[in-house]
């Protein structure tokens, strides 16, 4: 790409970028990604993965557009009346992003099971909308052994419903990527690296290189808190047998011996030092003892860590090269982050502190990447991870999350079903769980009456009673108290399976965050189902 070209990208996506970096676009952009039935949900995903520069989209529906279509989904017009819809979903979407090239089959998802299950193994995520349980364990079954994530989404009435279906989620690595996908969990309060409690050689030269003592004002009132903290610690070790502050009285006792170096003016009333006042807010975060979370130490202990192969991911291998590096050379701790936060400080000082803490950094990344190529090496595998991608892993280390989420069979097997979450729902009348059984009791019914209920208006109150039935022998299966409300069952009926595009619009965009989180390897996904209650506007999270 021409520098004028990647420039022209760069400010077209620049919000994205901020959030997911060059490697987590190029990750998008190199995605391909399968639709199943452009319904409204569906095309709702669709727009929201299109706009952001997913590579390609693949629209697998042999469904004509029906009037019902055209009500509920935005993409339709009543010009498209009896044409494929595929080709018409894909033909609109397209013209919302020049970069990303669209494809459809106007064929049914069972009959390419069928006749040509190995399609779907072409992609790196399939998602499926409005598919009938017999249909969904057939994809099930596929994608699991192609190791293909995926996404099951679905609108029924005000119920918004989605299920993700991963192996493990670690990030993969192939030739044509500049950049290893890695699962970034990217927390919303994680404590600074620092090392505070255990500083690193440049940390200890560069802090006692200055002399609070003997600065002018300016100087003074101008050097990072983190060194003003790092002198405090110093001088309160002395007289405390070498041992930082740890309870909340000692704590307490430190932050007025920091608030005493404060320099007073000659009337004895302390200066405005805003550099002081931050240390003395920072002293609980600033001396969190520096431990490896207990996230990434189960992982260290996994047996796809502990026993590398020649098969085995980049992801493992980073890991383990981490692994060795906490046992080594980072004495029980993970590489340094290399970063600090913003503070009040001259530019010249907390420049000089940022340098100290990057370099640091780099110097544990290196003896990583050694450690990466010995593995490499020792487990007779070409090199396939770069410098970049060690940087990008030791910076994340203490963040790196690995999700496996149970297969659909696994689910709908009431032998494995996970019946005492499922149950937990029928005590407490408030949780939104109540609908995952419901969706459930539906499928039962389509099952057996090839419709859903309520579908045709002078069908719904005879409906009910099928269903309630229905919803009793699936309870009775997973040993469930049969204690669900008939308004539930009745308000099942009466939504006749309709899909509210205010519903669709609202799962669509949640579907197609998840989606990018599993393209990407950044953030976490849900584990592994999620419910959205449109009526109260409420939703739940829950591993089944």
């Amino acid at each position: 790409m021409s520098g004028k070209g990647k420039l022209d990208k760069n400010n077209k996506y620049d919000r994205q970028l901020r959030l997911w970096g060059d490697h987590g676009q190029s990750a998008l952009e190199q995605a391909r990604v399968c639709l199943i039935n452009a319904t409204a949900t569906g095309t709702e995903i669709l727009k929201n993965l299109i706009l952001p520069g997913t590579g390609s989209f693949t629209i697998v529906d042999g469904n004509k557009v029906s009037g019902e279509d055209v009500g509920n989904n935005f993409f339709l017009t009543s010009d498209c009346i009896g044409k494929s819809r595929a080709k018409v979903a894909t033909e609109l979407l397209s013209e919302l992003n020049d970069d990303v090239s669209g494809n459809y089959m106007e064929e049914t998802p069972e009959s390419l099971l069928t006749t040509n299950p190995g399609f779907f193994g072409n992609f790196t995520l399939v998602i499926a909308t409005n598919l009938c349980e017999r249909t969904l364990l057939q994809l099930d079954a596929l994608l699991w052994e192609k190791n293909v994530p995926l996404l099951v989404c679905r609108c029924y009435g005000f119920v918004g419903y989605m299920r993700l279906v991963v192996k493990e989620h670690t990030g993969e690595y192939t030739e044509t990527q500049s950049s290893l996908k890695l699962t970034e969990s990217h927390p919303d309060s994680a404590h600074e690296d620092l090392r505070l409690d255990r500083p690193f050689d440049g940390l200890v030269k560069y802090c006692d290189s200055l002399d609070l003592d003997s600065m002018d004002k300016k100087d003074h009132s101008h050097t990072p808190w983190l060194v003003v903290i790092y002198k405090y610690l110093q001088k309160w070790k002395e007289s405390h047998n070498n041992e930082a502050p740890k309870n909340y009285k000692e704590k307490k006792e430190f932050k007025e011996f920091i608030r005493e170096g404060i320099r007073k003016n000659e009337d004895g009333v302390p200066e405005e030092e805003e550099n002081f006042d931050e240390a003395i807010k920072s002293v609980n975060t600033a001396l969190v003892p520096t431990r490896i979370p207990s996230e990434a130490s189960s992982l260290f202990e996994d047996p796809c860590c502990t026993n590398l192969t020649a098969g085995s991911k980049p992801f493992w291998i980073l890991l383990r090269a981490v692994k060795d590096f906490t046992q080594k050379e980072g004495n029980g701790a993970l590489p340094l982050r290399g970063t600090i936060p913003d503070m009040t400080a001259d530019s010249k000082r907390y420049i000089e502190l940022q340098n100290v803490y990057r370099e640091q950094a780099a110097r544990d990344v290196t003896v990583i990447s050694h450690g990466v190529q010995e593995l490499l090496q020792q487990i007779g595998k070409e090199s396939c991870i770069s410098e970049d991608d060690v940087k990008t892993f030791c910076k994340h280390a203490a963040f790196v999350r690995v999700l496996r989420c149970r297969r659909l069979h696994e689910e709908y097997n009431p032998k494995t079903a996970n019946t005492q979450e499922i149950g937990s729902c029928v005590e407490d009348e408030e949780n939104d769980l109540v609908f995952y059984i419901l969706l459930r009791a539906v499928d039962r019914f389509y099952e057996e009456y090839s419709r859903y209920p309520g579908w045709y208006d002078d069908q719904v109150e005879p409906d009910v009673h099928k269903l309630k039935s229905i919803l009793m022998k699936l309870l009775q299966e997973w040993s469930i108290p049969p204690t669900i409300k008939d308004d539930y069952v009745h308000e099942m009926c009466r939504y006749g399976a309709s899909e509210l595009h205010t519903v669709s619009a609202f799962i669509g965009g949640t579907a197609a965050q998840e989606a990018i989180k599993v393209i990407t390897g950044q953030f976490v996904p849900i584990n592994n189902t999620f419910i959205y209650n449109a009526m109260k506007q409420t939703s739940v999270t829950v591993k089944l």
